[in-house]
């Protein structure tokens, strides 16, 4: 079930997605509970049956704590109380950084219990083989990978190059690409249809998105169809090592995230090359970055540069860019926007 003041506080990523279809380790809230109950979420309070379980959305199911969850919202009693095993729940973008390396491994166990993974090709160098599992299709050659600091997911049909450099955990899903000389260490996810290249720390790209090119991303949270500029990078620690916060809203105070929080970008936006982010940046959905020397740390939705961005020019940049990947807008999407235009000043 959503939960507006969680929702609110997740923007910009809960501009347009629901909190269940956050991303965090390798799968989505909204897939661990599908996968662990075999039963779809309630996600519209208008739907919802008498008897229905009420469940935060930002609560993340494991396989060790879906029982005691669910027990939970039987007996009405705390959620995070009650489960034997440890719980997590979503309430802020940069949780979904800060969580990943536990939310990762929970997954791990989720998708590969008893099955076996396709066999790692020998010309890979390989620390704790028992930690990868490759799904069928994936492609890797000449690669280095160290899973003694946590697992390595290489998901269906995904690519990596050769000459990648991988420390996990990390989750590389369905159709995924690293690109040649790749770094990147825990913990760290590039969803589906993601293309990583140059320096990647425990962040996570929700789907086709793009930081294809040199550059440090750190400590960061990308949405869906956004790109970054070759050589963008963002600062994720203070020079002073004070706590870093973020200005999610102007109608919220600032939140203090902890000494290391990078990027948060909402989906559809995109950053001019050489782009350098500062600690604790977030921006909209729909911005196009250019024209700074550094960036202002909390850029509203639909910006082009410093002006206002022409949301029929939006729409066809996005259906460009979505073209490159075989695809198109749809209606709902364009509506989506639309709506979003009008609401977000």
């Amino acid at each position: 079930m959503d939960d507006s003041r969680c929702r609110h506080s997740l923007v910009p990523l809960t501009h347009t997605r629901h909190v269940a279809d956050l991303r965090i380790g390798i799968l989505s809230i909204r897939e661990k509970w599908q996968m662990l109950t075999g039963v779809g979420i309630v996600t519209d309070p208008a739907l919802q049956k008498p008897g229905d379980l009420v469940v935060p959305a930002g609560m993340i199911p494991t396989i060790h704590n879906v029982d005691g969850i669910l027990k939970a919202a039987k007996d009405q009693v705390s959620f995070l109380d009650t489960p034997e095993h440890e719980t997590r729940r979503i309430m802020y973008p940069w949780h979904l950084f800060q969580y990943n390396d536990w939310a990762l491994r929970q997954d791990m166990e989720i998708i590969t219990r008893n099955r076996k993974s396709a066999p790692i090709p020998e010309s890979n160098r390989v620390t704790g083989a028992d930690q990868i599992f490759m799904e069928p299709g994936a492609v890797m050659e000449h690669c280095i990978l160290n899973a003694s600091t946590g697992p390595i997911y290489i998901g269906k049909n995904a690519t990596v190059m050769e000459g990648c450099m991988i420390r996990g955990p990390l989750a590389l899903c369905e159709g995924a690409v690293l690109k040649m000389g790749t770094k990147v260490y825990g913990a760290s996810t590039l969803g589906p249809f993601c293309t990583g290249g140059g320096e990647i720390r425990n962040s996570i790209l929700m789907a086709y998105s793009n930081k294809a090119h040199d550059g440090y991303l750190g400590d960061s949270v990308i949405g869906a169809w956004c790109n970054l500029g070759a050589g963008t990078s963002n600062s994720n620690v203070k020079n002073t090592g004070s706590p870093v916060k973020y200005h999610i809203a102007d109608d919220l105070e600032p939140v203090t995230a902890g000494p290391k929080a990078g990027l948060i970008m909402g989906d559809y936006s995109r950053s001019a090359i050489n782009t350098s982010f500062n600690t604790g940046t977030i921006i909209g959905v729909c911005c196009h970055i250019f024209g700074y020397d550094i960036p202002p740390k909390l850029i509203p939705s639909f910006s082009w540069g410093d002006e206002r961005y022409d949301i029929e020019k939006a729409i066809q940049d996005i259906s460009n860019w979505k073209k490159m990947k075989g695809l198109e807008m749809n209606d709902e999407e364009k509506q989506l926007l639309y709506e979003l235009y009008v609401n977000i000043k």
